[in-house]
């Protein structure tokens, strides 16, 4: 069978179009170490604190390190395991939440420096029951700094996939 030259430059021009497709597709699996910027010891983003006395607190001190991001995660398409520290709660489930990468962080301790926490927004609510157990999230992932009531976020992730995270 022979060809013609439109049907060949057609057959080309879709040949190579399918690995840009592929990789537009592609999720990155990440750990909360990939979330600081290579050549950033973890060591770095943790930064001094202060005893507050009167309520019997310790206030964490970032310095720039806490809110460096790393540059190869903007725009990417990840999968990340977490815990669930719920801003919007409905009779449905959750909507919107810091995801952390311990229980309890920013509940019952100071948060972690923004650049290990990651603000989720999602359309399929996770169910309100299913709180304490850890979550794998598949979403895009942007720097975007997020202010909430509870601490700062460096990352946000619109999730568009979320399970129970088995070790």
């Amino acid at each position: 069978m022979l060809l013609s030259r439109r049907q060949m430059i057609s057959a080309a021009a879709a040949s190579a179009a399918l690995p840009r497709l592929a990789s537009a597709s592609t999720v990155m699996e990440i750990t909360w170490d990939d979330l600081i910027p290579p050549g950033v010891p973890y060591s770095e983003i943790i930064g001094q604190g202060e005893i507050d006395e009167i309520n019997d607190t310790w206030n964490p001190i970032y310095d720039e390190n806490a809110n460096k991001l790393n540059p190869l995660l903007n725009g990417t398409r990840i999968k990340m395991p977490g815990y669930i520290v719920p801003l919007d709660l409905n009779t449905k489930g959750v909507t919107s939440f810091i995801l952390v990468p311990y229980v309890g962080a920013c509940i019952h301790t100071p948060p972690p420096p923004p650049n290990q926490l990651v603000y989720v927004t999602t359309e399929n609510p996770w169910p309100g029951d299913d709180l304490w157990e850890a979550v794998w999230v598949t979403g895009h992932m942007k720097h975007e700094t997020q202010s909430t009531e509870i601490a700062e976020t460096g990352y946000t992730l619109t999730a568009e996939a979320m399970e129970t995270y088995v070790w």
